[in-house]
């Protein structure tokens, strides 16, 4: 199984273990971020890639992985993801550069498992 059908079906089995209980708040989070991150004044692939240099910054790998894969769907090269890197990589520190190489990988595997 490939990283990101590894990463995906854990996310899908685990969101839906977590959103099976009755958790009123843990419900709300999860669609307070699902509806920040749909087209409104900004579109939703620049949402994604502010999502995706504030993630590397705060070095969520989880987070780093989603919002990668959601910015290509919504239409992000691979040019643009670069750039978020190096704005991440700047704002964040040297400390990035793992989370870095983690997105380097993950995004290539992305880019090679559609033919892009």
């Amino acid at each position: 199984m490939s990283e990101v059908q590894a990463f995906n079906e854990y996310r899908s089995r685990m969101n839906e273990r977590i959103l099976s209980g009755n958790s009123k708040i843990i419900k709300r989070i999860f669609n307070l971020d699902s509806n920040t991150y749909q087209d409104g004044a900004l579109d939703k692939k620049t949402k994604e890639l502010a999502g995706l240099s504030a993630s590397m910054v705060l070095r969520c790998d989880d987070c780093i992985r989603y919002h990668i894969q959601s910015g290509l769907e919504a239409g992000a090269t691979e040019a643009e993801l670069v750039e978020i890197f190096e704005i991440a990589l700047l704002v964040g520190g040297t400390i990035v550069i793992p989370h870095l190489r983690r997105a380097y990988a993950y995004m290539d595997e992305l880019l090679n498992e559609s033919g892009s």
